[in-house]
């Protein structure tokens, strides 16, 4: 999967622009992205102020350790 050179930090200022009234067409051109990306930014991103993402990121990574340790390891 190719990762994007987007921080999180970008897509949720880019969200409150939009909440702001920002035009979604400009947004998206200036980004580089589809507008089917930005509405799963939205989704995810709605409403999170910079706590919250650090929050977020956290728990995913607190996720993926814990993962890595009780997942079985599959070898053939």
């Amino acid at each position: 999967m190719k990762h994007s050179i987007i921080t999180e930090a970008q897509i949720v200022k880019a969200i409150k622009e939009y909440e702001g009234g920002r035009e979604f067409n400009d947004l998206c051109r200036e980004l580089g992205v589809h507008k089917s990306t930005f509405y799963n930014w939205r989704k995810k991103y709605a409403g999170m102020d910079s706590q919250e993402l650090k929050r977020l990121k956290e728990m995913e990574e607190e996720n993926r350790k814990l993962k890595h340790m009780y997942a079985p390891e599959i070898s053939f």
